[in-house]
């Protein structure tokens, strides 16, 4: 009997057969002998080469095939027998290749997390239609708040490639745009704070050498990551490290923007730093997706698309006040 749906998958799955073990911790699914067993005698009776279940065209155009078929079959039906048989607290949901079992809809792998990335790459792309039609061109820093626009949409592009299917390609272009987008904040928050924008010769001998650095800083970065070892603890440590200078140096000039000018605009940045430093605790209080979609991650990506909204309308404010000063400067 072959498979002719994705239910029949399922169906003969459960055929099979299995004895589950005790769960150790949630990390161990892909290493249990009934999963093992499960993808073993699915690829045998499935995955003829001259004969090969048939598999949905909305599947095979994101490059599903039977063996990851069979994979994300046994997934499933490894949890679904050890939640039947033991409540969660019992027998916990195990993530299976370092991921949780998801629901697959449409062929997306996490769904949520595409779509909520899908929002912040939307929230950049309106916030550059609004500082280009907002903030003239002749602004000096418009070029960098444009520029962390690209990449953050370039960020946010590669993370719904990653969230879509989940291949070694895809996630190191998430990592990689993810690692650029976290030093850009970096790179061009101290040109904003300290003005290194100005066309002074102290200032730009100071922006040459910082430029120089973060472009080493980041061709080290991953140079590291893809020459020496794909490290999942130091690409953590180094992007909270990086976006920790940066949330510190906003959280000042928050401070002394707003006793400056007194205005509560002024005080944005410090607000949307709280605000993403407790949308971060989502990626510490990690937890097994709630009815196989939604998890702490994709609530995480869910969590930064207000902030990123309102850190253009910071931009732009930020802008439109400095401009008006030049004017009465000048």
């Amino acid at each position: 009997m072959r498979l002719r749906s994705p239910s029949a998958w399922h169906t003969i799955a459960l055929a099979i057969g299995f004895l589950f073990v005790q769960a150790a911790h949630a990390s161990l699914g892909d290493r249990l002998p009934d999963f093992k067993d499960c993808v073993k005698v699915c690829k045998e009776v499935n995955c003829d080469v001259e004969k090969p279940t048939y598999i949905p065209l909305r599947h095979r155009l994101l490059l599903w095939d039977c063996p990851s078929e069979c994979d994300y079959t046994c997934q499933h039906i490894v949890t679904d027998t050890r939640l039947a048989r033991d409540p969660p607290y019992l027998q916990p949901v195990l993530q299976f290749h370092g991921k949780w079992p998801f629901h697959r809809f449409l062929g997306m792998q996490e769904p949520f997390s595409v779509i909520f990335s899908l929002l912040n790459y939307l929230a950049h792309d309106h916030g550059m239609e609004r500082l280009r039609s907002e903030v003239p061109a002749s602004y000096p820093l418009r070029v960098y708040y444009l520029l962390f626009g690209y990449i953050g949409r370039v960020s946010w592009l590669f993370s719904i490639l990653f969230h879509t299917r989940d291949f070694a390609l895809t996630e190191k272009l998430d990592y990689f745009a993810a690692g650029a987008s976290v030093l850009y904040q970096l790179y061009y928050t101290p040109i904003r704070v300290f003005r290194l924008d100005r066309r002074t010769p102290g200032k730009q001998n100071i922006l040459r050498a910082w430029t120089g650095l973060c472009v080493l800083l980041y061709t080290l970065h991953v140079g590291y990551l893809s020459l020496w070892s794909w490290d999942y603890t130091y690409n953590m440590a180094a992007n909270v490290a990086v976006g920790a200078v940066s949330n510190v140096l906003w959280s000042w000039f928050s401070w002394q923007h707003y006793q400056r000018l007194k205005r509560p605009w002024a005080a944005w940045p410090g607000f949307i730093v709280a605000w993403i430093i407790m949308a971060m605790s989502l990626e510490l209080l990690d937890f097994a997706p709630w009815r196989g979609f939604i998890d702490a991650h994709s609530l995480w990506h869910l969590g930064t698309v207000l902030p990123t909204v309102l850190w253009y309308n910071f931009l732009i404010r930020d802008a439109k006040e400095d401009l008006q000063g030049m004017r009465l400067k000048a």
